[in-house]
Parts: structure tokens; sequence; C-alpha cells
């Protein structure tokens, strides 16, 4: 125990440092922090130190989630709720079939190895999204759509993982059954979160501490998380779901309507703020660390090239076909967000989580984990560098 609170608080130590420095050459921070993440892998005392799935589904999702939706406007996300969810839904089974198709065709993978990996790392990371955006002071319609998409297409990557799961393990997967799992993943998550922010705004009206009032919102977060894992339902699904009622009808809400004090309204903002501050910093250290230790040649670089460009044609194929499709809409998005949502499509900590999380028993298992850190480490390094000339090029943030 006391060694992992002293090496917890070593790396919150090496985070501020990287953040101070990332500011000073104006690099992004998670950038940073993977590469030094990385250098630090050679550190004896960092043996011990890497990313489980346990500690990244857990502990880290929740707070990113949770944070990212509570300042999500209904009113914003209403206006683009189709346009989100065919991209979350469609976009990412669209880029699954592509990577699948080319890794049995371009490489010889078994079918079920490489379904397996074409969904895992099909959906977008929300913890490398929001964190991108959050470098680049990012708002508007272009971060409701990227960050969003984000958030939702996890539920349908889990959703699509856990069907695939029982099929590569041998069993039926019917379309009764297929529907159960659906209806239990997301009717059952967000009905979890629905019930805890509805008990947590409850329970809120009852005081008017501040300081109460944000533990209730943390109890919130996890609660709605581990309630629906317990359940074998989608705690990711369950924790937007939480973050999204919680923030409108209380952070974000007008002092009339509210259930929080104006006071707790802005701790709240604050503390999450801060406890999303610390979740990436330790998230993108331990990836740059794990990063590190990867045995990439077991693949061999000319086949995780050919990986990577394979993710990217995968996400170019959900995105600007069904960007084309509404073009002539009132909520058509421009080829410039269009663009952004390609390549700032970034992978992560989902990822690896679900990588880390596939049976030992499985097929080529090993060269799906290489080749999930193969493809989170670019994504992370080369598009997050390269993230903020392309958005000053298309003219999102000024140039300068």
């Amino acid at each position: 125990m006391d060694h992992m609170l002293t090496q917890t608080i070593g790396l919150l130590i090496i985070a501020v440092l990287v953040a101070l420095g990332a500011r000073r050459l104006r690099l992004p921070y998670t950038v940073g922090l993977v590469a030094v993440g990385m250098a630090l892998a050679a550190a004896p005392r960092a043996a011990d130190a890497t990313l489980t799935h346990d500690f990244a589904y857990d502990f880290i999702l929740p707070p990113l989630l949770f944070e990212a939706a509570i300042n999500i406007h209904w009113h914003e996300l209403k206006r683009d709720l189709a346009v989100l969810l065919s991209l979350a839904v469609f976009a990412t089974a669209i880029a699954a079939a592509v990577i699948t198709a080319g890794l049995v065709a371009g490489f010889g993978w078994p079918v079920k190895s490489a379904l397996l990996f074409g969904i895992l790392i099909a959906a977008t990371d929300p913890v490398a999204v929001i964190a991108m955006f959050k470098d680049n002071n990012i708002g508007g319609r272009l971060r409701l759509l990227t960050e969003s998409e984000a958030l939702f297409n996890d539920g349908v990557a889990a959703v699509l993982f856990t069907l695939a799961l029982v099929w590569a393990g041998g069993g039926a997967v019917s379309p009764e059954f297929g529907a159960k799992i659906l209806a239990l993943t997301v009717g059952g998550g967000i009905f979890s979160g629905v019930l805890c922010a509805g008990a947590a705004l409850a329970i809120a009206g009852y005081t008017k501490d501040h300081l109460v009032e944000s533990t209730i919102t943390a109890v919130t977060a996890y609660g709605s998380f581990e309630l629906a894992e317990h359940f074998h339902c989608s705690g990711v699904l369950a924790t937007i779901t939480a973050g999204l009622l919680l923030g409108n009808f209380g952070v974000l809400a007008s002092e009339e309507t509210s259930r929080l004090t104006p006071q707790g309204r802005e701790f709240a903002l604050a503390l999450w703020e801060f406890i999303a501050f610390i979740a990436n910093s330790l998230v993108f250290l331990l990836i740059g660390i794990s990063l590190a230790k990867i045995p990439f040649f077991q693949l061999g670089f000319a086949e995780l090239a050919g990986i990577i460009v394979l993710v990217l044609l995968g996400r170019a194929a959900g995105v600007y076909p069904l960007c084309f499709l509404i073009r002539k809409s009132n909520r058509a998005v421009t080829p410039g967000e269009q663009h952004v949502l390609w390549w700032g499509g970034l992978k992560g900590a989902l990822a690896l989580a679900l990588a880390l999380d596939l049976p030992t028993s499985l097929p080529m298992r090993n060269e799906m984990l290489v080749a999930a850190f193969g493809v989170v480490s670019f994504s992370i390094i080369a598009q997050g560098l390269t993230m903020p000339l392309l958005l000053k090029r298309l003219g999102f943030i000024p140039a300068g």
C-alpha cells in the first residue's frame, strides 16, 4: 500500500512537470505524458507500473466520461443527436468490418481474432479525444460532435465486443440472443444511469452544503458505473447517462431550476476538471510505460504499419460516406469537420483495456495485444502531434 501511494505521488509530480514543459513548448500534454512514460520504463521502480484492464476500465473511464457528460448541454446535444448516433453506431460497425476484412484477406488472420481486434480498435476513445480537445481549447459544434461520438460509440463497441467474444468462444449468437444482449447492455446501462442520477438529484435537494453536493456527484459517477457492471450492463452508458442528467438538471441548470446551490455547481465543475486532470495524467503516463515494454518485433513492423493503415481506412470508410448522405440536411457536417472526425478519431485506454481483457486461450492474443499498443502509440503520438496543425490549417484555431 505504501509503495502504491509513493508510486502514485511520484507519477503525479512527473505529470505536473510534464504539464509545465508541454505548455511552454506548446506541445499536446498527452503526447508529452506518453513520451515521458516511455522514458520512465527504464527506471527500476517503474518495473511494476503498468496499465491493467481493471485500472483503465474501472478507475479511469468513469471520471473522464462523467466529466465530459456533465459539461454537455442537452439543447446542443439534441440538435445533432441523429448525426451523433449514426456516427456512433454505423461508423463503428463499418470501421470494424473494414479492419476485419483487411486482416483476414491481407494478413491471413483467423476470422475470430480479426473480428475481435476490429471491434476493440474501431471505436474512438473518449479518454484520448477529450484530452486532445482540451489541449487545443476547441469548443463549439466540432467539439460536441467529436467528443459526443466518442462517448456513444464506446457503448456500441462494448455490445459488439461482448457478442464477438461469445462467438469466438464457440457459443451460438442467434438474433434473439443478440437482442437480449443489446437490451441488457444498452437498456440496463441507461436505466442504471437514470436511477443513480435521479437518486442523486433527490438527495441533493436536501442539502445546501457544496461539499456534500460534490460528494454526491462523485458517488454518482462511480456508483452508476459499478451498478451497471455488476448486472453485466454497460457501465460506460450508465456513467454517460448519469452525467448528462446530473449536468442538465444540476450543474448546468439555472439557479431557478437546479437542484444544486450556485456554490455547489461552481465547485462541482472545478472538482471534476481536477479529477479528470489526475486521471488523464496517470493513464497516459502508464500507457507510455507499458508501450516501452511491448515487444513490437513479435508482429513485425511492416505488418504493424499495415494494420495502422487499415485502422485509418476503416475510420475514413465510416465517417465520409455517412456525412455524404446527410450533406443536404440542415445538420450537414462540413468537410473540415469530417477531416477532424477522421484524423481526430484517436485510440487510447479503452482499446487497451479491451485488448488486455482478451481470453488467454484466444488464437493470436499476443499479436492482437501488440497491434493494439502499436495503433494506440501511433494514434496518440503521430495523430496527437499533428492535430494542432490540422486544426490550424482548417481554421478551427487561430494560426500563430
